[in-house]
């Protein structure tokens, strides 16, 4: 049965706060290992920008780098490695 699975996982998605949705854009960009001059070529922003939402995205998944981000997000469903 994977009722209390899913529960738990909607409960873990539901505590945190929501990354928007050029977060979350960047978290999948991260996730394939782009840096933040790419991340933000790719996207049409600065690399000052892609800082900006870096520092929100571990301030909202309340972690200290990049990688533990990764993870915290693929938990919560936010990105799906493809």
């Amino acid at each position: 049965d994977m009722r209390p699975y899913i529960a738990a996982r909607m409960a873990e998605r539901a505590a945190g706060p929501t990354l928007t949705s050029r977060e979350i854009q960047v978290m999948g960009l991260l996730s394939q290992g782009l840096r933040n001059k790419e991340i933000a070529t790719s996207l049409g922003i600065s690399t000052e920008t892609v800082q900006v939402h870096v520092k929100s995205i571990l301030a909202k998944l309340n972690v200290n780098d990049r990688s533990a981000a990764i993870a915290v997000a693929l938990r919560r469903g936010s990105i799906h490695l493809s």
